[in-house]
């Protein structure tokens, strides 16, 4: 398995493909791959345990660089540096046209790079703003509104209109479940959701109907899922390594 996607404490688990295998599961299946049930959910002791196993269920900012520095690393790259040094031996023989064009090239390459890290940054904020605060969890067959942060594979969260999805869930019981799912598929109208098992492993990420992932919002009805990935092995944290 590859753990950049799905955590599981289960052995039969990690054998699956990530983000995937979970939807061929029944409920019972996943629940029991966990170490969890849905109606009692995980014990806080079992939950501190795995939290300090998979760490914090958020997106891991990478250290933000200033202006400066992000203008000047335009620049040294190993191309660049290339091009410099051929504008200087330009410039020893009077290839002037030389010069110009190169000194343009090296001036496009750092506006388009400093451009770009710039609107990287941006979306990686916009996509940590997509995270829920709060999730009402299932622990020790209580229900309690905990810090989205402090979720670990195995809880039970229940979910109802208006929420945010706090991390990747299978689902395990559906009421008209429905999600708006643009943040992660560009699918305009909200998802319909069921707790049955998929026949086919499906690779497309809006064909995952038994799911529901992190920073998604619940447009109507209401569920309950285990969290089968948290933090940067979500559908979300893995965009967001992408363009860190």
């Amino acid at each position: 398995m590859t753990h950049g996607h799905i955590a599981s404490p289960g052995a039969a688990a990690s054998a699956r493909e990530p983000s995937t295998g979970w939807c061929v599961l029944e409920p019972a299946r996943v629940l029991a791959d966990l170490r969890s049930s849905e109606d009692r959910g995980l014990s806080p002791e079992e939950a501190s345990a795995r939290l300090a196993t998979y760490g914090p269920n958020v997106l891991v900012e990478s250290a933000r660089r200033g202006t400066l520095r992000m203008v000047i690393a335009q620049f040294s790259d190993v191309m660049v540096l290339v091009l410099l040094g051929a504008a200087v031996i330009a410039g020893l023989l009077g290839e002037w046209e030389d010069i110009v064009a190169i000194l343009a090239v090296v001036m496009l390459n750092a506006v388009l790079g400093f451009v770009q890290e710039l609107r990287a940054e941006r979306a990686v904020a916009a996509l940590r703003a997509l995270s829920a605060p709060l999730a009402r969890v299932r622990r020790n067959a209580v229900d309690n509104l905990i810090p989205a942060a402090t979720l670990v594979p195995g809880d039970v969260v229940l979910l109802e209109a208006g929420n945010v999805v706090p991390a990747d869930l299978r689902l395990v019981s559906v009421r008209r479940l429905r999600v708006e799912e643009a943040a992660l598929t560009g699918e305009s109208e909200p998802t319909e959701k069921t707790a049955d098992a998929i026949a086919e492993v499906v690779l497309a990420l809006g064909d995952r109907r038994n799911m529901a992932y992190k920073g998604t919002v619940v447009s109507y009805g209401r569920a309950t899922g285990v969290v089968v990935a948290t933090g940067t092995r979500t559908e979300l944290g893995r965009i967001a390594s992408l363009m860190q």
